[in-house]
């Protein structure tokens, strides 16, 4: 059994989903990304829900595809590719968090 493969695989299925559901709703889908949905109804006003929503989607697809690659490289060449696949999701990801919510939605802000 190919663990590395199905680690990879496995994400593929949520990322893409929510990926898809991000282009489907596209700014009605804001409420769902975190910290923004904590924010007032007159706050969340000043931003672009639609960018939002848009940069989350693009998010989730680039994932995915980072995973799918992950996925392939671990079933054709060795298990130990996930791990690789892996670090690189995760500096993607960590490059996004922001702690406070306001410095992750200054971006977003309508001009």
């Amino acid at each position: 059994m190919n663990i590395g493969f199905w680690l990879c695989g496995v994400l593929v299925i949520p990322f893409s989903i929510i990926g898809v559901l991000f282009a489907i709703f596209k700014e009605k889908a804001a409420k769902f990304v975190s910290g923004f949905n904590s924010l007032s109804k007159e706050e969340q006003a000043l931003y672009d829900k639609a960018y939002i929503s848009r940069d989350i989607r693009n998010q989730c697809f680039i994932w995915a595809v980072i995973m799918l690659i992950g996925a392939v490289l671990s079933y054709f060449l060795t298990p130990y590719m996930s791990i690789p696949t892996f670090v690189i999701w995760l500096i993607l990801f960590i490059k996004d968090v922001h702690f406070d919510t306001h410095k992750a939605f200054e971006k977003y802000l309508l001009k």
